[in-house]
């Protein structure tokens, strides 16, 4: 835990109680403030008060001895509309922050020099985070990784000179971190995302850059346009990362090609052939952010490659899960829309393609120039019919409904095929609410039927 001790004998109101709450409220408590925490759940409410915290309806309190009130991340501070709890704070005059600003606030005031890393980007944040981490650590240092990914911060070891906090930040997190400045900055890229909770593109990206201006150390991902935006507004103190698909934008970045980190001044940086939890263009980012990041905090060349070959991956995230013969079995259940589905159909050849669920807007429309890497589609959920439409005259399939059926279908047609490395790819381009309660289950059970085929085996 990390006490919060700038708020020490003073009263902070605390609204959302689920997991990042609750350890804010804890690291308030352990700091020496009071807490007055509150949630539209009931039964959240409920936990909070046999936790020991001290809980009311902030509709009824006095708002003028209030220090300070933390929001938490998923309740809206300005769009579609703002919270109840945020209009009382802006009345009262009372700022709005949330855990990850305490955080800062507390590294600023007992460990100012500690290294922090803060990742953003609408997609890969996670990867990233969780490979700067792996790398930190099998180089023998202090990690601590937390925020949007895993754990709560305020539920990490305080920061401290010789321990690196590497934490993954949305833009909700950013949002009610103003003091924001960490060593080093990561933006990978933007895309429309949250518009409902931000607006317009313009205000996201606004939102993510402001990660950028306060850090130390920019890396900036260049391969979008609002990302080159920010990276020319930044200017100085940056790392520009580039994986071209044509042109080269930029004649100082740290450049992907042939499966290579290079240096702006063509210096191998990293080799990433063959690193089958780093597939993939995306990926390829990812990893030459990290490269970066691992430089800035002294890291040698060679134990930034020991961790990236190392690194496992991520469940459900392109996740290797086994070999079965020449049939290899790929979970990316967190594919859940047709952009996070390109990325897996760009990485791969020879696919047997498992998908469908609850379709997202505009289905697997976008995915047509990559059907001449789909040996066979398999069917399931929800958005069969609408999926069989598109898929119609262009690529084979199969009706499977279930994954109980599409695995050893896909499996079988893999086998069949005669290809060098057919693949059984599990990327849905849906959301899994039609059959299961997150993507997470659904990438588990895909998980236990692809092994339990390695057992009849």
């Amino acid at each position: 835990m990390t006490p919060i001790t700038t708020f020490a004998d003073r009263t902070v109101a605390l609204f959302g109680l689920g997991g990042s709450g609750l350890a804010t409220a804890r690291a308030l408590q352990a700091g020496g403030a009071r807490v007055l925490a509150w949630d539209d759940s009931v039964e959240s409410v409920a936990r909070a008060h046999e936790a020991g915290i001290e809980t009311a309806d902030l509709r009824q309190v006095d708002w003028t001895g209030i220090a300070a009130f933390v929001l938490a991340p998923g309740v809206p501070l300005t769009h579609p509309a703002p919270h109840w709890t945020v209009g009382l704070a802006r009345e009262a005059g009372v700022e709005i922050v949330g855990d990850i600003e305490l955080f800062c606030r507390e590294r600023a005031k007992s460990a100012p020099g500690s290294p922090f890393v803060a990742i953003t980007g609408t997609n890969g944040k996670s990867t990233t985070t969780a490979l700067i981490s792996h790398i930190l650590a099998q180089a023998g240092r202090d990690v601590q990784m937390g925020g949007n990914i895993g754990t709560a911060i305020l539920s990490l070891e305080p920061p401290a000179d010789t321990r690196v906090h590497v934490i993954e930040m949305s833009s909700f997190q950013i949002d009610l971190t103003p003091s924001l400045n960490p060593s080093v900055g990561v933006l990978l890229n933007v895309t429309p995302d949250h518009l409902d909770r931000h607006g317009t593109l313009e205000q996201y990206a606004a939102i993510k850059e402001r990660l950028i201006q306060g850090a130390d150390l920019a890396v900036v991902g260049i391969d979008d346009r609002p990302s080159r935006e920010i990276a020319e507004r930044r200017g100085e103190r940056l790392v520009r990362v580039h994986v071209p698909r044509d042109a080269t934008l930029s004649a100082d970045a740290l450049i992907v090609r042939d499966a290579a980190v290079l240096g702006p001044d063509g210096t191998r940086l990293a080799d990433l052939a063959g690193l089958g939890a780093l597939r993939g263009a995306h990926n390829w980012q990812n990893a030459a952010v990290a490269v970066a990041v691992a430089r800035a905090l002294g890291l040698e060349p060679a134990a930034i490659q020991a961790g990236l070959a190392s690194f496992p991956g991520l469940p459900h995230r392109m996740e290797e899960v086994a070999r079965r013969g020449a049939v290899l079995f790929v979970n990316d259940s967190k594919a859940t829309n047709a952009d996070s589905t390109e990325k897996a159909l760009t990485a791969f050849r020879d696919i047997h393609w498992i998908l469908g669920g609850k379709a997202k807007e505009g289905g697997i429309f976008p995915l047509v120039p990559y059907f001449e890497r789909i040996a066979h589609a398999y069917l399931i959920g929800a958005a069969s019919d609408a999926f069989a439409a598109t898929l119609e005259g262009a690529v084979p399939y199969t009706r499977c409904e279930i994954l109980e059926a599409a695995v050893p279908a896909a499996a079988a047609g893999a086998a069949a095929s005669g290809a060098p490395e057919p693949v059984v790819l599990l990327s849905p381009a849906c959301a899994s609410y039609d059959q299961y309660r997150s993507f997470e289950q659904r990438g588990d059970h895909f998980r236990a039927l692809v092994r339990g085929l390695a057992d009849e085996s």
